[in-house]
């Protein structure tokens, strides 16, 4: 039997990546302060965290009212092909990364830029790759489907 069939991961590594990045982020701005230093960067920063909460609340709503999880590392009952899910396969570690990116602009902490992109290969390696293999063994052609029509990111 395929180990992916019933749940993609045993631990729910994008919340704890966001939540363990960003502390990094913080950490190091203690040890070696990294300054944003642009004109806007507060105001772009604001409306990137904005549009990224956005996301997840869409991205969130469209799960439940489908009828399968949100958590990562649970099994999904449904494919979600709507929504966010018409866009990314993965609007919300997108939108996490752009969460991370808004985060560093508001805090004027450059250590989340660069993490952000730590974050989005972390995710892909962690979960992302086990999430598509459950969702491919649960949902099979019907998936491949998807995946053809829709981008993995944006």
């Amino acid at each position: 039997m395929n180990p992916y069939r019933t749940r993609p991961n045993l631990i729910p590594w994008p919340p704890l990546l966001l939540v363990g990045l960003s502390l990094a982020a913080i950490g190091l701005n203690l040890v070696t302060p990294l300054q944003v230093d642009f004109p806007g960067a507060r105001t772009l920063g604001g409306a990137l965290i904005g549009g990224a909460l956005g996301i997840d609340l869409w991205a969130m709503k469209t799960l439940h009212e489908a009828h399968t999880t949100i958590l990562p590392n649970r099994g999904s009952s449904h494919l979600v092909t709507h929504g966010p899910f018409g866009f990314s396969r993965n609007p919300i570690y997108v939108a996490n990364m752009v969460l991370m990116i808004g985060i560093g602009l508001l805090s004027l902490n450059a250590w989340f830029l660069p993490l952000a992109l730590v974050n989005g290969i972390l995710t892909y390696m962690l979960a992302i790759r086990r999430e598509e293999n459950h969702l491919h063994a649960k949902f099979g052609y019907q998936f491949e489907t998807y995946c053809r029509k829709v981008r993995r990111f944006i």
